[in-house]
């Protein structure tokens, strides 16, 4: 999708064109990629970073301008950098580092976002962050957030619809509450679970069988 390797056939068509025939500049101009673990130059601020996601715009004929400067201003306040800008991006801590690569990508002022599992490595309260900010661009702003994630839980609670992956093919897609079943579950992961309604949200929650506490203690065991 992302135009990262050629298809061995068909397409990929975006707003009507062939991805692969598009400029580099002209795609990233309309869509957005941020990979999974990216890294920054050593000393580089949050600011320089976010300013590259304005590389797209610019050329001989067309320097910085005031649309860059309001892009760039727009997408620290929406991550809560501003107060950051200056800061190396390798003195943040993990979240922040992830949101001034999200502030980056949102600087470009595409509509279609892709992201590569943005909440590895975080712990789980950075992780909520990191989802909640992109849940609120989808809904606020319109733009169309497409993931990776592996953690399903939180696939089901965040996404509109979901495509489960199974040897390099399509398994199941639609939305959460259509396709997560315990089958799904074991045919794509491997893993017996049971799966019931969150309680606060009302989407799929998973829960894994497997040995555990509660296996122990039947077995008169203790951990």
């Amino acid at each position: 999708m992302a135009r990262l390797l050629k298809p061995r056939q068909g397409g990929v068509l975006l707003e009507g064109r062939s991805i692969a025939e598009l400029p580099t500049k002209e795609v990233a101009k309309r869509m957005a990629l941020l990979p999974q673990g990216p890294t920054a130059p050593e000393g580089l601020s949050v600011l320089q970073l976010v300013k590259q996601g304005r590389y797209p715009y610019q050329s001989w004929m067309r320097q910085w301008s005031v649309e860059d400067e309001r892009q760039v201003t727009k997408a620290l306040e929406t991550t809560g950098l501003s107060e950051l800008a200056e800061r190396p991006v390798d003195s943040l801590s993990g979240g922040q580092r992830q949101r001034a690569w999200i502030a980056m990508v949102l600087a470009q002022g595409t509509d279609i976002v892709l992201l590569d599992e943005p909440t590895t490595y975080l712990d789980l309260t950075h992780q909520i962050e990191a989802l909640d900010l992109l849940y609120t661009l989808n809904q606020s702003e319109g733009r169309t957030i497409v993931m990776v994630l592996h953690d399903i839980n939180l696939a089901c609670r965040y996404a509109h619809r979901i495509v489960a992956i199974r040897d390099r093919e399509i398994y199941a897609e639609g939305a959460p509450e259509e396709i997560v079943t315990a089958d799904m579950i074991e045919a794509v992961f491997g893993l017996k679970s049971s799966v019931i309604q969150d309680p606060l949200y009302g989407t799929p929650l998973c829960v894994p069988h497997g040995k555990g506490r509660r296996a122990a203690q039947e077995k008169g065991g203790r951990i």
